[in-house]
C-alpha cells in the first residue's frame, strides 16, 4: 500500500518568512497529502491548524515549535495537543554524536524524555544527520545510540544515512528497519560538496541525484507510515524543486498524493 507524501516545511523557510500561508496553499495546490512543520511563522497553533485544515493538509509531525528538549518538553507536549500530533520529534548537534562519552549522555537524555512522553500518550521519534552515521570503533555511531535507546522511533533520513556515499542505503534501511516510522527523502550527489560555501552536499529535486530512491521504496519497512520530501537547500528554486519532487514520487508510483 502506497504511503502518503508530505514536505518538511523547512525546505521553503526563505518563501514562508515572505507569505507562510501562501506556501501552505502553494503546497496542497500542488497535491502533497501533508506536512511536517519547522516552524508556525508567527500564526498561533489553533490558527496554523485551521489553515491547513481548511486546505485538506494532514500534519504528520513537526520539528518546531514541539520538538524534544528537557527543558521545553512540557510546552512541546502542550503544542503538540492543540495540533493534533501524537509524535514528537528529537534531533541532536554533531557534537553529541562525538564520542563514546557524547553518545551515552545523549542516550541517557532521551530516554529520560521517552519515559515521560510515553507517560503522556505521546511516541519521541528520532531524526538523523550524517553525523550519525561514521564510525567509532568499527560500528555505526547510530547502532550504539539505538541499543542505548531501544524504545525511541526512527525517523529515517535516507540520503543522510549514505553519509556521503560511505555507506549502503539499503543495508542502512534494513540495520534500522523495525524502528522506522517516517521517512525523510532527498536527492543529490553522494559526496561532500563545498563547505566553503556553507552546502554539506549538492542537493537536488528527487529523481535528479544519485540516492537508488526505487530501490529504498522497494525495501520499505511495513512500519513506514509517511514519507516526507526535505531539501535542505537545492541547486534550483526550491518550489520548482518541491513540485519536480512531488511528480517523481506520484508518477514512478512510489508515494500517494492528492492529485
Amino acid at each position: 500500500m502506497l504511503k502518503p507524501l508530505a514536505v518538511q516545511l523547512y525546505s521553503l523557510r526563505e518563501q514562508a518568512e515572505k507569505d507562510f500561508v501562501g506556501v501552505l496553499k502553494k503546497v496542497a495546490d500542488i497535491g502533497y497529502k501533508g506536512i511536517e512543520t519547522a516552524g508556525l511563522w508567527g500564526l498561533r497553533p489553533t490558527n496554523f491548524k485551521k489553515i491547513i485544515d481548511d486546505l485538506g493538509l494532514q500534519l504528520y509531525s513537526s520539528h518546531s515549535p514541539c520538538c524534544a528538549r528537557p527543558d521545553i518538553l512540557g510546552e512541546a507536549m502542550d503544542v503538540a495537543d492543540i495540533l493534533g500530533l501524537k509524535k514528537i520529534i528529537c534531533g541532536y548537534l554533531k557534537s553529541e554524536f562525538q564520542d563514546l562519552d557524547s553518545i551515552k549522555r545523549i542516550a541517557e537524555m532521551t530516554n529520560k524524555m521517552q519515559e515521560i512522553l510515553v507517560q503522556n500518550g505521546f511516541i519521541l521519534v528520532q531524526h538523523n544527520h550524517y553525523y550519525e552515521f561514521e564510525k567509532l570503533n568499527g560500528k555505526l555511531k547510530y547502532e550504539i545510540y539505538a541499543e542505548l535507546c531501544p524504545n525511541v522511533k526512527f525517523e529515517f533520513d535516507a540520503f543522510w544515512a549514505t553519509n556521503f556515499g560511505q555507506e549502503n542505503v539499503i543495508e542502512m534501511l534494513n540495520l534500522f528497519a523495525d524502528r522506522i516510522i517516517m521517512i525523510h527523502i532527498k536527492d543529490g550527489l553522494l559526496k561532500k560538496a563545498d563547505t566553503s560555501v556553507g552546502t554539506l552536499a549538492d542537493l537536488r529535486p528527487l529523481g535528479m541525484g544519485e540516492l537508488d530512491i526505487k530501490a529504498i521504496f522497494a525495501n520499505m519497512p511495513q512500519t513506514v507510515e509517511s514519507i516526507i520530501v526535505e531539501l535542505d537547500y537545492c541547486n534550483i528554486d526550491m518550489m520548482t524543486a518541491i513540485e519536480q519532487s512531488y511528480q517523481y514520487m506520484v508518477e514512478n508510483g512510489l508515494t500517494m498524493g492528492n492529485k
